[in-house]
């Protein structure tokens, strides 16, 4: 269960994911230097939207997907809330995938697989970049690149998997009917 799992803050603080039971939950991991990285915006507007209904959000910078990320949790951080004012909480950079990915994706990318990408104007050169890299990299639950996004419900299911490409619009809908 999602409750069984922590992350650590960019402070280095311990988050035990039990003390968000009741809420929902967006978690996504995310990178300052990404195509993707203008989904800043619509994210801290979900926050200040729904966070007094429910809605808790875990930023957790990863830089794995193209070095999106270089910088420390401190430089991320200075950038979120300069750069889109962002209040929601972020968490220490960490791993999505591979030997050293958070126990927590370990988890996510189980209860929901890659089902493809949405049309968006990256999702051809997302795919030919995969293509060229892994043949079968349809048929893994990897996280594909920055900003995916798992929501979890108030009894803390994985309830959908939004890919990158995911209009914004669709993850706030299904953000708003768990509310």
């Amino acid at each position: 269960m999602i409750y069984d799992y922590e992350v650590t803050s960019g402070k280095g603080e311990t988050l035990k994911l039990s003390e968000y039971k009741g809420k929902v939950i967006l978690i996504v991991n995310t990178a300052t230097g990404c195509g993707f990285t203008p989904q800043y915006a619509p994210i801290e507007k979900l926050y200040k939207d729904y966070h007094e209904k429910g809605l808790e959000i875990l930023d957790i910078p990863c830089n794995q997907f193209g070095g999106q990320a270089p910088g420390s949790d401190d430089e991320i951080h200075e950038f979120c809330t300069v750069h889109y004012n962002t209040t929601f909480p972020q968490m220490k950079k960490s791993d999505v995938n591979g030997a050293n990915e958070l126990p927590l994706y370990t988890y996510l990318k189980a209860q929901k697989g890659f089902e493809g990408f949405d049309e968006h104007e990256l999702k051809s050169l997302l795919e030919k970049m995969f293509d060229a890299a892994d043949p079968d990299w349809r048929k893994k639950s990897d996280i594909k690149w920055n900003f995916t996004k798992f929501i979890i419900d108030r009894e803390g299911n994985v309830v959908a998997r939004f890919e990158p490409t995911a209009d914004m619009n669709k993850v706030e809908d299904c953000i708003k009917s768990l509310l």
